[in-house]
């Protein structure tokens, strides 16, 4: 079987930057990815997003971001920045290659994919924590006429058919999403908002926010540990618009959605009877299928040590978030863990 010394899986901004790093030290590797072109899961997000983080937070090591410091890429530009960030570097990517297994054979791994047996001294799991889309159990007991779907699945105010519309959760996709559809159906969202970061902080602090939460909200530092300790069960902070913008725009704000009664969603204020279409903004989880058995958080997200699993000596992760900061899971701040994990690499290679 082939073998290569290091095996990335997942070419998004997490194992490209990796990449970046592993290439920098001159060392052998590959990186494994399902989608048919770099950038593709970008692609298939809906039709008016844009990232959350203007440009000057939004590159990966070596390679600015060509929106500009202020500006905001739309998903089709970041996604043509990540191709061409594997192309300027010459990363060794291999498309519509994807990883089914992995399983431990003395001192390497062994990666069953779906073009064929491959063997490694370490893998690197760049997948994320966005990979599988996360909806509550009582999901199911909604009636069958209502239709549902998950943010991932989103495109555009024209593929939601006529009636009420039901955002679940109020994080910064829930509320983009709602603002969106405002203009042409009647939007109520349940959830409760996440902090607001006006657009002054980044016009005119960006500099020193970043520093706080990529420097300061750390796992080496008591405020970071605390943020971390219930990172999870929060979604991001609002960036962009706020929630006053959503409701100026002719959203109802709704306490948080606590099941399903008779068929309907229900809130801790009561049940909503009036819905055609519920859209779960609830978040992900990371895909851990192809792995084995790991130990993880209340929120499934894998227990590291800065990304490196303990009891899997070669294993090692990326893109996960709080990983190390706060800003683990963010463009700009993936590039310092995926440097971190190249030099356990570099100290532990054969």
């Amino acid at each position: 079987m082939e073998h290569i010394e290091t095996i990335v899986v997942g070419a998004g901004q997490a194992g490209l930057a990796v990449g970046h790093h592993l290439a920098r030290r001159q060392m052998p590797f590959t990186i494994l990815d399902a989608g048919e072109h770099v950038g593709d899961v970008w692609r298939a997000r809906w039709d008016s997003l844009r990232l959350f983080t203007p440009g000057r937070f939004s590159s990966l090591p070596g390679l600015s971001n060509p929106v500009g410091p202020g500006g905001f890429a739309s998903k089709d530009e970041f996604a043509d920045y990540l191709d061409s960030y594997a192309r300027h570097f010459h990363l060794p990517v291999r498309s519509g290659v994807r990883v089914r297994a992995i399983v431990r054979r003395g001192d390497r791994f062994e990666l069953d994919t779906t073009t064929g047996t491959m063997s490694a001294n370490h893998v690197v799991a760049a997948g994320g924590h966005n990979a599988l889309s996360h909806v509550p159990n009582f999901a199911r007991d909604l009636d069958p006429g209502i239709r549902q779907l998950h943010s991932s699945a989103y495109r555009n105010p024209a593929s939601i058919p006529t009636g009420d519309v039901l955002v679940v959760g109020a994080g910064t996709s829930g509320a983009e999403i709602a603002l969106e559809l405002a203009a042409t159906h009647k939007v109520l969202i349940t959830g409760r908002p996440t902090p607001h970061v006006p657009d002054a902080v980044f016009r005119y602090a960006g500099g020193a926010y970043w520093l706080i939460v990529n420097r300061l909200l750390t796992i080496d530092t008591p405020p970071g540990r605390k943020v971390a300790a219930s990172f999870g069960q929060r979604g991001a902070p609002l960036i962009r618009i706020s929630m006053q913008t959503v409701e100026a725009a002719g959203v109802t704000l709704l306490p948080r959605i606590i099941g399903v009664s008779d068929g309907h969603p229900e809130t801790v204020a009561g049940t909503i009877s009036t819905v055609a279409t519920v859209i779960w903004a609830t978040g992900y989880r990371p895909n851990l299928d192809w792995l084995p058995p790991l130990d993880v958080d209340e929120v499934g997200v894998p227990i590291t040590r800065r990304g490196v699993v303990r009891d899997l000596p070669g294993l090692y992760f990326v893109g996960m978030p709080f990983q190390y900061a706060l800003t683990s899971g963010l463009i700009g701040g993936v590039g310092r863990d995926a440097e971190h994990i190249a030099d356990q690499i570099a100290t532990y290679a054969p």
